[in-house]
């Protein structure tokens, strides 16, 4: 078991993490832009980290060989929440493609209890209802029922129950480490955007060639300058942390990205966001809380 030190240091990493998440829609928007429509942005940078993550891991491709149908599975779920994730920040708007896939720390305790023995603790009960109240504020409580409205607001929701899955894989696999995961894990999310492009093109391809799009490569692999450092400190958390709370100090996220869609794409944040957002990241503190008042008394 972790000592209360690495946990500390694991829970500032991810909530770091989440930060630099939330400002992932500006690139994203950046290609789209420059002539990357649909899910192509995404694919573009999922496409250049995987090239620079070749090179740098090919001296490890024995250990990641020896693990390989447990990073498959793992990147399967990882990568496609983030290629959900990707795609719905383009096809709705930044707030709701967030704030739906911050339903995460409800599957994610509700996986924790089934699959690792966790306890629903008052404390843990008090943030998913702070996380739930502010989801419900911010998506709007009396526009009608605070449902997925679009195709965006849909993946953003399966993208969430995907994370979920994947970092209680994450959790369980000890012997894989943190750099092996985001190999997994960026493979994976270009796998799984191609694979929804060739499947239905006319929704993500948007009628772009594969030539037209490679066009752009040198600007995916400056991206990666960005994605990397953001992937290690999403992953190398979620070794360490349970799911549960890995969804809700990811959250952060959700303070950077509609703050910064509110300054750069001109979206609405009136009093519902502000106070959907201060619900959001209590639920964080609250979690927290709990936690090192348990260590404290043991």
């Amino acid at each position: 078991m972790p000592s209360s030190k690495t946990v500390l240091n694991a829970s500032i990493a991810l909530t770091l993490g989440g930060a630099l998440w939330g400002l992932y829609w500006i690139p994203l928007r950046y290609l789209g832009t420059l002539g990357l429509p649909g899910a192509w942005a995404g694919l573009m940078i999922y496409f250049g980290t995987s090239l620079v993550l070749t090179c740098l891991m090919v001296f490890r491709v024995i250990r990641i060989q020896k693990f390989g149908l447990s990073l498959i599975v793992c990147g399967l779920f990882t990568g496609a929440a983030f290629s959900f994730y990707t795609t719905s920040l383009l096809l709705t708007d930044v707030v709701r493609s967030i704030l739906l896939f911050y339903l995460t720390p409800i599957w994610s305790t509700i996986l924790g209890i089934l699959f690792l023995g966790e306890r629903l603790t008052l404390n843990r009960l008090g943030a998913l209802l702070a996380a739930a109240v502010g989801l419900l504020v911010v998506l709007g409580l009396g526009d009608g029922l605070p449902v997925p409205r679009n195709l965006g607001d849909w993946l953003a929701l399966i993208a969430g129950m995907s994370w979920s899955v994947g970092t209680l894989l994450i959790f369980k696999e000890k012997n894989i480490t943190a750099s092996e995961q985001v190999v997994s894990f960026t493979f994976g999310g270009f796998a799984v955007t191609a694979l929804t492009m060739l499947v239905l093109p006319g929704t993500f391809a948007a009628g772009l060639t594969i030539v037209e799009a490679l066009k752009l490569t040198h600007i995916g692999l400056l991206i990666t300058i960005y994605m990397l450092p953001m992937l290690f400190l999403t992953i190398w958390p979620t070794l360490l942390l349970s799911p549960g709370r890995v969804g809700l100090l990811l959250m952060s996220e959700v303070i950077v990205g509609v703050i910064s869609a509110a300054l750069f794409a001109h979206e609405v944040f009136g009093w519902r966001e502000a106070f959907g957002s201060f619900l959001i990241i209590s639920a964080a503190v609250l979690d927290l809380t709990g936690s090192a008042s348990s260590q404290n008394e043991t």
